[in-house]
């Protein structure tokens, strides 16, 4: 029975979360990554204070995402912007934002909190995309999140070529009204194209 007392008070004495103060808890923990955090938070009563503290969540979101929220529709920057650190983090990972006048949305990477960048086909230079022989603008609200989706003229397929030393790989992908759907496409740019 003494043995026992002995033991349960050690492990008492060895509980990090009594011992150090939530703000050195919360700083061991924006050491980590947000999937830790989120692990950390089962702990204790303690540990889930640090964890879901905006200490630890506004180290896991970029340091732009204020510019780039603050330039989202009025709306919805107001509604991201009272949310706590760790709720905008993963709304921004589940509800990807329109920035730049809506030719642009913005969304994080779960896991790592990863940047993810897409342009809407408004923001792109294509070859006579106004042309309406070769491409028509249509609104597509169910399945774009972009206002505006560009359709290739059925009597148009092309096969399409990107330079070699294009760092990303993959295929573009057409579906049934032919016009790209959300794959990632390899392209080249700059962070000055992206603030444009």
């Amino acid at each position: 029975m003494v043995k026992k007392h002995k033991k349960l008070q050690k492990e008492k004495e060895m509980d990090m979360s009594q011992v150090l103060p939530e703000e050195c808890l919360a700083h061991i923990i924006s050491f980590t990554s947000p999937r830790d955090a989120c692990r950390s938070a089962l702990v204790s009563r303690n540990f889930q204070s640090a964890a879901d503290s905006d200490a630890v969540w506004k180290g896991f979101l970029p340091s732009d995402h204020v510019e780039i929220i603050s330039s989202s529709p009025a709306s919805s920057s107001s509604q991201l912007t009272a949310l706590s650190k760790k709720e905008l983090y993963f709304h921004l990972c589940n509800s990807p934002i329109l920035f730049n006048n809506g030719i642009m949305s913005f969304a994080l990477e779960k896991h790592g909190g990863k940047k993810c960048y897409m342009i809407g086909a408004r923001g792109l230079s294509i070859i006579w995309g106004d042309t309406p022989n070769y491409w028509t603008w249509k609104p597509l609200p169910d399945k774009s999140r972009f206002a505006l989706s560009l359709s290739l003229s059925l009597s148009l397929i092309l096969p399409m070529y990107l330079p070699d030393d294009v760092l990303h790989i993959s295929s573009l992908e057409l579906n049934e009204v032919l016009r790209y759907i959300d794959r990632p496409v390899k392209f080249m740019m700059g962070k000055d194209f992206l603030l444009q």
